[in-house]
């Protein structure tokens, strides 16, 4: 799975439940008292009314069937989730029934979340639904969304223990007013693979053939693209093999920044790293290295070693095209699994022209904000923590990532989880995110859990994935920033000093590599930014920063 686009998403890909079903019903109290963490704490201590009716341990949750209406984001070839198998036995082990009366395909789903909040219209909850921290200071200052705060120590022990695990992350979900809105996916630390997410694949068939080896170098990279270019590898007598395809450039730029040293900070941050010399935050894609990684770009667009409708191509048509065999690199997750193509090796942390070898598309462990967000409409906020909060430990986590034993998965000799057939290889052509969405929820990113590389086996989680994550760990950068939260006024400066100036980066940052601006104009380009107010934009960055760092 694109992890999604996440970083590539991941980027950027993953998370929780459990196995059950008939066996949950012949669970003894001692047996349920294990599986539910809340049973291991302490009996919830609340007066409110709402509370009272939940069970004091084990499942399920309420003493009695309750609904919370929620707003959901999903892939749009997902299945709908009123009939997804998941929550329809999450249900049966919690008494607790999720009328999804909103699922918005990702495409739109910015669009109707905006319209959904503005208007006023909407429900007890929002899920998967990659929830801004621009919205949730804003809605949750105006008392829209509920503060998490207290319902986190008292009703999810297993969220609670990741925050004491993992301090960083509860720093990166907390607002500057000191209040979690929102609950977020987890990459578990180890599990570096689904921390890098995408990566470039070399066609290692097409390698043996040139007679080459992988390339260490920018320089090797160039001339590997260039032989493939010049190799009729179909022996068609036509030039219509493809060196390099990808959907949109950014996978390739990520990859190609730190063999300028840029992007020392990670890419969770996104434009903003720390500069070298000792001079504060760095903006990118105002740095003259960054010139150097887009005419090296350039250069291959124009030479057409990379796909020439790079910019235009969707996902499903660099699927087709890729699994014919087209392709001699490509970036995104493992090939065997998207574009069902075997021979492909992970290409290694390239050594640029001034001497730098440093693999920067790595994120924190919080990739995604706004797995869950409480509105003030909800009428049983205690039961809807405690039922996310299975996600979060051992038993939710393998349920929300390998679903059920012997319908999606059995356990192999040597105990480790593997999906059925059905889902690995598909008869019909599905791939294996839409092979297992038709029982769970996962592909497509932005629910609320903890990805391990124990139960997650999305693209991130093949081992051809974690060996070419092997050749990039000892060139990730030392200190990888979280995200940074912005206060009420710092957004409002960012909803349009920081949106002008990423739109206008992006779109000369295409223009610079396609030609149409020539790289004569980039002091022009530089000067023109200065005059969007960069320096009040890294200003707000580093504010953030400071309290970061406290």
């Amino acid at each position: 799975m694109m992890m999604k686009k996440r970083f590539s998403l991941l980027i950027c890909m993953m998370l929780v439940l459990t196995m059950l079903a008939a066996c949950t019903a012949g669970k003894t109290d001692k047996e349920n008292k294990e599986s539910d963490p809340v049973s291991a704490t302490k009996k919830p201590d609340s007066t409110s009314e709402a509370a009272g009716k939940m069970n004091p341990t084990g499942m399920p949750i309420m003493k009695e069937p309750i609904t919370i209406k929620m707003f959901a984001g999903k892939p749009p070839a997902s299945t709908d989730w009123k009939e997804l198998m998941l929550w329809k036995e999450y249900e049966k082990m919690t008494n607790i029934h999720i009328d999804w009366v909103e699922q918005v395909p990702f495409a739109n789903l910015a669009e109707k979340r905006n319209l959904t909040l503005a208007n006023g219209d909407y429900p007890e909850a929002f899920y998967t639904s990659y929830m801004p921290a621009t919205d949730l200071i804003r809605y949750g200052g105006e008392g829209a969304f509920l503060k998490l705060n207290d319902l986190i120590d008292d009703y999810a022990p297993n969220l609670k223990e990741l925050f004491d695990k993992f301090p960083d992350v509860k720093k990166a979900v907390t607002m500057p007013d000191g209040n979690i809105y929102t609950v977020p996916t987890i990459i578990d630390p180890e599990f570096t693979s689904a921390r890098t997410g995408g990566k470039i694949w070399l066609n290692q068939k097409w390698l043996e053939v040139l007679g080459i080896a992988e390339p260490k170098t920018t320089d090797d990279f160039y001339n590997m693209l260039k032989m493939m270019k010049e190799k009729d590898f179909n022996e068609n007598g036509k030039s219509d093999e493809v060196p390099f395809a990808s959907v949109g450039i950014d996978g390739l730029l990520g990859y190609l920044k730190g063999a300028w040293g840029l992007g020392n900070r990670g890419v969770s941050i996104g434009n903003v790293d720390m500069d070298p010399d000792g001079k504060g935050l760095r903006f990118i894609p105002a740095d003259p290295r960054y010139k150097e990684v887009l005419q090296f770009v350039n250069k291959l667009y124009t030479e057409k070693l990379i796909s020439e409708d790079i910019f235009t191509t969707d996902y499903a048509k660099f699927i087709a095209e890729g699994s014919k065999g087209a392709f001699g690199s490509i970036y995104g997750v493992d090939p065997t699994v998207t574009v069902k193509q075997e021979g492909f090796i992970g290409s290694p942390a390239l050594t640029g022209p001034h001497g730098d070898q440093l693999y920067a598309a790595v994120t924190s462990p919080l990739i995604w904000m706004g797995g869950l967000v409480l509105t003030d409409k909800n009428e049983n906020p205690e039961a809807t923590i405690r039922w996310l909060d299975y996600f979060y430990g051992e038993e939710g986590s393998r349920m929300f990532f390998m679903g059920f034993e012997g319908v999606t998965y059995n356990k192999a000799d040597d105990g480790k989880l593997v999906y059925v057939d059905d889902i690995k290889n598909n008869k019909d052509g599905l791939n294996l995110d839409q092979a297992v969405s038709r029982y769970l929820s996962w592909p497509g990113g932005g629910y609320a859990g903890v990805v391990s590389q124990k139960y997650f086996q999305g693209a991130e989680g093949s081992e051809a994935s974690i060996a070419a994550t092997k050749k990039l760990e000892p060139y990730f950068p030392k200190e990888i920033w979280p995200y940074f939260s912005f206060t009420v006024e710092e957004n409002d400066q960012m909803a349009a000093l920081g949106a002008d100036i990423e739109v206008y980066t992006a779109e000369m940052q295409a223009k610079f590599i396609t030609g149409k601006v020539p790289f004569t104009e980039w002091d022009d380009y530089v000067s023109k930014l200065n005059k969007m107010g960069l320096k009040d934009y890294l200003g707000i960055y580093n504010a953030a920063y400071e309290r970061y760092k406290q």
